[in-house]
């Protein structure tokens, strides 16, 4: 397989249950090696010489929040990451904040992380990635154990790490719905290989294919193929925005 990820850009690697997501990621920052071919970052292969420098550039949030917090309180498990890179004390409290702040979980700070419900674990462990300040961010299904609200303050997340920070972002989900509102480009994955690449309108312009891999098209494009096969004239759109504006032209151009 062959994976591409530029600077500043938003990729999303679909797929069902035991695509290979999870094992894909795990040799971004080295937790892995491969067997043949080799793994690249800024055009150079990951060596022992270098696995630290990779890991401050490519930060991982495990699936299971579970399997990176350890610490006794919210706070020290955010500082654990930034401490462990030799940050002097005012920097390592800086970072903590901001980290706490993007993920709104001021108000955990002093709580035991294992005392927290899913969903909280998840932004603590995100929280912890992100005070190391990483080039680029990998997360593995962000969206498991989060309830509506915090899924959508998730997108809220990635649109800042994006906008304000220029951050690489990639993330694997089975959630076909959340793709399009984040991701710039698509990795589909089946069976430890991926069966296309590309927009999500390429991507979800073929249903029957993402149908025999156990994945579904989106609510929004399936809504409307389904309202221009009973003849209503409307465009295509893939986030909630642009569906929006194309039910405004739509209805607009009716007499």
């Amino acid at each position: 397989m062959n994976f591409i990820a530029e600077r500043n850009s938003r990729i999303a690697v679909i797929g069902a249950n035991g695509a290979g997501k999870s094992t894909l990621f795990k040799h971004f920052n080295g937790i892995l090696r491969p067997t043949s071919g080799e793994m690249l970052i800024r055009g150079e292969p990951i060596t022992r010489e270098n696995i630290r420098e990779v890991r401050r550039f490519v930060g991982i949030v495990f699936q299971n929040p579970d399997d990176q917090i350890f610490s006794p309180t919210v706070e020290q498990d955010v500082a654990f990451g930034p401490v462990n890179l030799g940050l002097d004390e005012k920097t390592v409290a800086h970072r903590v904040d901001e980290a706490l702040r993007l993920l709104k979980i001021e108000d955990l700070r002093e709580r035991v992380p294992h005392h927290l419900s899913g969903g909280e674990k998840k932004r603590v462990a995100i929280a912890g990635i992100i005070a190391m300040e990483p080039q680029v961010l990998v997360l593995d299904e962000p969206t498991a154990g989060l309830d509506s609200q915090g899924v959508a303050d998730l997108v809220e997340f990635l649109h800042t790490l994006f906008r304000r920070y220029g951050m690489t972002v990639i993330f694997s989900t089975h959630q076909v719905d959340l793709v399009p509102e984040v991701a710039d480009y698509i990795y589909v994955m089946d069976r430890g290989e991926f069966v296309t690449r590309g927009t999500a309108d390429e991507i979800f312009a073929g249903p029957q294919m993402l149908s025999r891999i156990r994945l579904g098209v989106p609510v929004i494009p399936r809504l409307i193929r389904s309202l221009q096969n009973h003849g209503i004239a409307i465009e295509m759109a893939y986030t909630f925005e642009d569906a929006e504006q194309a039910f405004l032209d739509a209805f607009q151009r009716r007499p």
